[in-house]
Formats: C-alpha cells, sequence, structure tokens
C-alpha cells in the first residue's frame, strides 16, 4: 500500500479502522491527528479524552484498547506509543520516511497528492482592487501578494481559481476629474506618465470645486453625463480605465501576479436594479431615513436599538449606490455565473464591519431565495509600519508609490549583491547583468515575502536590513539556500536534481539523527499546506519553509553529502534533491521566484 501524502491520513483510517476491530463506537470517535511536539513522536493522536469523557470511559484504557487493535501494516510504518491520561503518539519509521520521499519527488507529485483537499471546488479571489486614475502606493501591497499566494495554495491543493481584480472605477470622483481633465490636460505628460497626470488633474479639479461652487456644480453634472452615456465622458473614462491597468499591469507582472479578470464597480451598474428589487420584496432591507438599509439586529453593533444604529446601506437617501450596493451585486454574480463554492475578499482590517454586514446580509438574502451559498471569507491583514512604528511615509510625510518601493528593493539588493559579488574568486564573479537579474529576484522576493512571512492580522514593521539579511525567516536566507543545493549537485557532478531516480533506488532508510530530522521535517510539507490553505494564512507555510532550511542547514554541516558508500551518498543526495523540491516549490506557492545561482 502506498504511502499517503499526509501521514495524518494513514493514521487516522488506522485508528478507526481499530476503534472498529476494538469494540468501540468507531462512527462517534474522531482520531483528532496533529502534528505532534518532535520529542514524542511526528504525529499525536488527540480524540480519545473527548470520546473517553462522552462515553464515560478510562481514557488511558480506551488509548489502550485502541493501540492494541492497530493493524500489523501501521506498526511496522510507525513506532506507537500513549503518553499522559491517553494520548498516543506516532512516530514514522525510516523506511515509512523513505518511502515518502520517493513517492513525492516533483512538484507536480506533490500537487497530485495535495489536490484531494479541494478537487472540484471553484473559488473566486478578490484582491488587490486599486482605485482607477491613481497611483498603486505601498498600502496595496499586502492585498496583492496575500491574495496572490492564497490563489496558489487553493489551486495546489485542487481548486478551480477565478482571480478577480474588483476595480474601483467608478464614482464621485470621476466627475471632478473629467471636469479637470477637460481644462488642464497636458497631452505630453499624459504620454510620458498617466497616472501621474490624472492625479495631477484631479487634484486641480477637487481644489477648483469648493463645496457649493458653481464649478463643483459642474463637475456633478460631468458625473451624470458620465451615468448617463454620454460618449463623449464615456470615452474618457475608458481612457482613464485603460490606462490606469496598463499601469498596474506593469506593478503587477514585477510581483508575479496575474488575473483572470478586471470586473471593477462599473460592471455591476446595470445589475443594481435587481438587488434593490428582491431584498426590498423579500423584507431583509426596508426604508430608514429615505435610504434603503438593513438592520443585523441580532448583533449589538448594528442593531437599530444601539446608542448609534450603524445599518448596512444599501442604496443612499439620494437614490445612489454605493460599496455595499455593488458588493451584494458581485457576491450575486459569482455565485450565479461563476458557481462559486467560495469567495474570498483580501482587504484591510478596517473594511471588517462592512463586508461582516455584507455577509450577514448574504446569507438571509440566499437562504431566502433558496440559492446555495457560498464559503465566504474575508481576508483581513494590519497595517504596514516604518520603523518609528507608524504608518509607513516617505521622509516628507508623504504615501509611498509602490513603483518607486520596487524600485529601491532592486537597487537596495544589487548592492548587496555586488558587494558580495566582489568577494567571490575572480573566476566565478557574476557578470553586471547577472547581478541585476539576482537583484530583481532577490529585491521584490524581500518585499514579499517580509510580508507573506508575518501573520497577516499583525501589523508589521518595514525593515530593509532585515528583510535584506542573509540570516534569520528572509526571502534571501531561503534562496540562498536553493542555490546553495544547487551548487551541491553542480560541483558534485550529481547530474539534474528533478531527475532522481538513480538514487531512489540506491537510497537506504534515513539513519543519521540529521538525516531522520530532514526526512521528518519534509514529511511534514503536507501539513504546512494544509494549515496555510485552510487558514488562508501564508505565514504558515513560511513558517514552515525557514525551519525546513534550518534543518537541511543542520543535516548539511553534520553529515557529507559526496562520500564512498553508494547506499549512504543515495540517501543523502535523495535528501538534498527533495529538500530543493519542497523549498523551491513552497516558494513558488508564495509567489516568489527561485534562482539556480546566488
Amino acid at each position: 500500500m502506498q504511502v499517503s501524502f499526509n501521514l495524518a491520513t494513514d493514521i487516522e483510517a488506522a485508528l478507526l479502522a481499530a476503534a472498529k476491530a476494538a469494540g468501540l463506537d468507531a462512527q462517534a470517535f474522531s482520531p483528532d491527528v496533529r502534528t505532534a511536539d518532535p520529542r514524542h513522536g511526528d504525529f499525536q493522536a488527540n480524540g480519545v479524552l473527548a470520546f473517553a469523557k462522552r462515553e464515560k470511559q478510562n481514557p488511558r484504557a480506551v488509548a489502550e484498547k485502541l493501540v492494541a487493535a492497530i493493524d500489523p501494516t501501521t506498526r511496522e510504518r510507525y513506532a506507537v506509543s500513549i503518553a499522559g491520561p491517553g494520548f498516543i503518539n506516532f512516530a514514522a519509521q525510516p523506511s515509512t520516511l523513505l518511502e515518502w520521499l520517493r513517492t513525492y519527488g516533483s512538484e507536480s507529485g506533490l500537487q497530485h497528492g495535495a489536490a484531494a483537499g479541494y478537487a472540484g471546488q471553484t473559488w473566486v479571489v478578490d484582491y488587490s482592487s486599486p482605485n482607477t486614475a491613481k497611483q498603486m502606493h505601498v498600502g496595496h501591497l499586502r492585498s496583492a501578494v496575500i491574495g496572490e499566494a492564497i490563489c496558489r495554495l487553493l489551486a495546489f491543493s485542487g481548486a478551480k481559481v477565478i482571480r478577480d481584480n474588483h476595480l474601483g472605477d467608478w464614482g464621485t470622483q470621476f466627475g471632478k476629474l473629467i471636469y479637470g481633465f477637460k481644462r488642464w490636460a497636458n497631452p505630453a505628460a499624459l504620454e510620458h506618465d498617466p497616472i501621474e497626470e490624472l492625479e495631477r488633474l484631479y487634484r486641480l479639479g477637487n481644489d477648483a470645486t469648493p463645496e457649493g461652487s458653481a464649478a463643483l456644480e459642474e463637475a456633478r453634472q460631468e458625473l451624470v453625463k458620465l451615468q448617463s452615456g454620454d460618449p463623449e465622458n464615456a470615452a474618457l473614462w475608458r481612457k482613464f480605465t485603460e490606462a490606469s491597468q496598463r499601469a498596474f499591469d506593469q506593478i503587477y507582472s514585477r510581483l508575479g501576479i496575474r488575473f483572470d479578470h478586471y470586473l471593477g464597480e462599473s460592471f455591476y451598474n446595470d445589475k443594481l436594479d435587481r438587488v434593490y428589487r428582491e431584498l426590498t420584496e423579500l423584507r431583509i432591507a426596508e426604508e430608514s431615513k429615505g435610504a434603503l438599509v438593513v438592520f443585523h439586529d441580532e448583533v449589538p453593533r448594528f442593531s437599530r436599538n444601539a446608542e448609534r444604529p450603524n445599518p448596512f446601506m444599501v442604496r443612499k437617501a439620494d437614490g445612489a449606490s454605493g460599496y455595499a450596493s455593488t458588493d451584494l451585486a458581485t457576491a450575486l454574480y459569482r455565485t450565479e455565473h461563476f458557481k462559486a463554492d467560495g469567495i474570498v475578499v483580501v482587504t484591510d482590517f478596517r473594511q471588517g464591519d462592512h463586508f461582516e454586514q455584507l455577509f450577514l446580509t448574504v446569507e438571509k438574502w440566499f437562504k431566502a431565495t433558496g440559492r446555495r451559498l457560498p464559503k465566504l471569507n474575508h481576508v483581513t491583514f494590519g497595517a504596514v509600519l516604518g520603523e518609528n512604528g507608524k504608518p509607513l511615509k516617505t521622509r516628507d510625510g508623504g504615501t509611498i508609490k509602490l513603483k518607486d518601493l520596487l524600485d529601491e528593493a532592486e537597487e537596495r539588493a544589487l548592492a548587496v549583491v555586488r558587494a558580495k559579488n566582489a568577494e567571490r574568486p575572480e573566476a566565478d564573479r557574476f557578470s553586471d547583468e547577472e547581478c541585476r537579474s539576482i537583484a530583481r529576484v532577490v529585491g521584490i522576493g524581500s518585499v514579499q515575502y517580509a510580508d507573506l512571512s508575518q501573520n497577516r492580522s499583525s501589523d508589521y514593521i518595514f525593515s530593509w536590513d532585515k528583510m535584506l539579511s542573509l540570516e534569520g525567516n528572509t526571502a534571501p536566507y531561503l534562496l540562498y539556500a536553493v542555490a546553495r543545493i544547487r551548487s551541491i549537485f553542480r560541483r558534485g557532478g550529481l547530474g539534474d536534481p528533478s531527475d532522481t531516480s538513480s538514487w531512489e533506488t540506491t537510497a537506504t532508510p534515513p539513519a543519521t539523527p540529521t538525516e531522520c530530522a530532514l526526512a521528518r521535517k519534509l514529511a511534514k510539507f503536507p501539513d504546512a499546506l494544509a494549515l496555510a490553505t485552510s487558514t488562508l494564512r501564508p505565514h504558515f507555510l513560511g513558517t514552515y519553509l525557514y525551519e525546513l532550511a534550518g534543518d537541511f542547514s543542520g543535516f548539511y554541516n553534520a553529515d557529507k553529502v559526496i562520500v564512498d558508500d553508494p547506499a549512504e551518498r543515495a540517501r543523502r543526495v535523495l535528501l538534498c534533491a527533495r529538500t530543493l523540491q519542497v523549498l523551491e516549490t513552497g516558494l513558488h506557492l508564495l509567489g516568489l521566484r527561485t534562482l539556480q545561482r546566488m
């Protein structure tokens, strides 16, 4: 029987079979297998305690019955022991670890093993979502890199993933922008840097239209004309949107991000009346002070009886739509058109109340209409802070453009790469173009990983020195680990690390403490992947990769790879190849590119 991708799956199946063989109520027993403290084994089954309490039995006695009933094949694969009041520990035998290493030896093999988790499901992931006619700034970084990592994790685990960039491309700001464009547009500036020019024109339009002025009324009329389909204003709006998307795509290309759709707010403009009609007819929404709103009285802070009522405003008192209107139409479209089983929206934590009310409204609406409700996930994240603990700003207090941040990352990385290159033997130095190529990967990857290595719910300190360091949980450290393993194969004349068939045949099970520790960590990749995907928290995978690189370093320092004994040499080369494969696969899932040499 082939070992499972996730060894915990083997153990769960064995325990359920043992419960049946021991005469326990197998239907009521949940093994609850988790990764164990390494001092006790690889996996720990915690389900005995809850089962014994429910059945009014002694948990230790139940554990002993289960262990006695475990089938011989499982006993050959795992050392089984009981700890404390009834925890059952499993340590994979070296032969089991070798079997896993032989079975899952490529990225496609790893993906095939992981694909059962979300197979047949369709997930729509809504991330980045900048406003058109504006520069992307540092505040857009987290949504973009976290969203892309989540897409990759879900797709690797078997889901069909639809990437949707829900652009802010509709609203009152376009009246002022059109007003400014018609008066002060600079064709040369528009050609050279369209977003910079559009931002300048919006500022001019905004400054020229103070509240109560005749100019403000003109700007409002420009918006009315746009919303009524005026050909001239509609053509300008398309010009703004197309220029914005080209600028955004340049940033996304540098980050390795792509989208399937750019369905902005404007796309849903003709779909809002249906939302208003259904919510009104179903009596989910009601009029309050002229607006159409939904009160969620079951949540005290959203209740009509709250000290400061905060209803979900489906339509404003003046008849205009807002974020709530568009987001409701978006949820409906994604469910009906994309047949979404899950929807993920990635925004900062400040939008928490909005999405909580949105999801509550969607649940009531879909239940009332009999529609299938997809899993709704609001993935929030904290702020990017400077080393002073305050929101990251330029020296003069302005907002940092994302393009400028990425440029600086590459320049700083280039300085580090050139300094390290000068220390190499002259015959082994990189050309200037190679240094720049390495710096692009390291610089951009450092910015991405500094974000993804953090728990997304927390703020994090943006530190150039820390993120570009070759020590600690950083992109350069992990990228260097990849390049170092490739160097072992290159310098040792070991061939292509992706072709390990000859090493697999000759290899014996891991034997030394560091070989076993590395093999055990490799076999835990499925657990890290499953945890990161199920919680939509990429940092769990980042932590695992950092620990794996540390275990490899311990192995490499203790156990010479190129030795005379064929079997010993084969198993160590195999461990190197599998570490390389898992590190590269994991980094690619986080959205980072990797390097052959560094």
